[in-house]
Parts: C-alpha cells; sequence; structure tokens
C-alpha cells in the first residue's frame, strides 16, 4: 500500500483522524510535545508536526478510497496536476523514527550541565535550573568564588 497525504479542515486534524480510523483506514498523524507559556505558566502541549495534515496508507483502487474526501474534517487529497502525491514508505519511517528520537531527549533538564556557547559568559560551565519564559533560561554559574543565578538565552545554551 501507498502513502498519502491529506489537507485536513482547520482545527479538525483530530476529527479527519477519528473519523478516517472509524472507516478503517490506517493514518498517521504525528505529534510532538511542545512546551508552552499560557498566563504566566510553562505548559506541555501536544501539536502537530504538520499542521493541517496527516498522512493515509490505502491504495486507490480500495473502495474507501471515494470516500476520503468527503470525511468529516477532511479537506482535499493533496495532488499535483490531478494525481495524488505518493509519500514513501521510507519517508514515513524516518519521520516515526524521528518522532521517537526527539521524544526520549525531552530537551534540558533542571540540573543538568550545560555550556555556554555565546553572550559574555562564553565558555563557561553552568547548571541549568528553570526556563524563564519563551526563550530565556536562568542557570547556575561560579563567578567570584559563589554560584550565581544568571538569565540567558536558551539559544546561549549546549549541553554538556
Amino acid at each position: 500500500m501507498t502513502w498519502y497525504a491529506l489537507q485536513h479542515k482547520p482545527a479538525q486534524g483530530d476529527r479527519a483522524l477519528n473519523h478516517l480510523q472509524n472507516q478503517d483506514v490506517v493514518c498517521f498523524y504525528p505529534k510532538i510535545s511542545v512546551e508552552k507559556v499560557r498566563a504566566g505558566k510553562r505548559i506541555n502541549k501536544l501539536e502537530p508536526l504538520f499542521p493541517g495534515y496527516l498522512f493515509v496508507n490505502l491504495e486507490q483502487s480500495d473502495p474507501r478510497w471515494a470516500k476520503l474526501s468527503s470525511t468529516r474534517g477532511v479537506l482535499r487529497i493533496v495532488s499535483f496536476a490531478n494525481t495524488p502525491a505518493t509519500i514513501s514508505d521510507e519517508v514515513i519511517q524516518h519521520v516515526k523514527n524521528s518522532l521517537d528520537s526527539v521524544a526520549e531527549q525531552g530537551g534540558i533538564k533542571p540540573g543538568q550541565s550545560v555550556q555556554l556557547n555565546e553572550g559574555p559568559f562564553e565558555g563557561i560551565n553552568a547548571i541549568f535550573q528553570a526556563y524563564d519564559g519563551e526563550a530565556r533560561a536562568i542557570v547556575l554559574i561560579n563567578f567570584m568564588q559563589k554560584r550565581q543565578r544568571v538569565k540567558v538565552p536558551v539559544s546561549a545554551l549546549k549541553s554538556s
């Protein structure tokens, strides 16, 4: 069987996925955990890796193919020159493997040793404490024979 991309209606990816699965169509709707700041609090939220799209594994000769574009939540079958675009199994498998490795990494954890790679403290080793908003982090550095809390850009951190 071959993989195809479907575009879903805005904010209806989960609805389209549920209705396709109810028709026994093999689907792949990759999501990743994203850390967001809402009302001053950090929350983890699952968001689609490819916003607006999901993938189905189905042959065009299958009778369920005719129902795809009329399934609730589905906007259209991604096509070029009126031919549905195919996606190889290797690409889908690579995305699945990449999702697993991202989930294992899970970002920088409190207490983890990091190195600062830009700014006035470049090259200094530090201990990660916490995130401070979307783009900044709080780290501990040894400065003047004392541990100091410093706010730095997240982009300046490199895990050791």
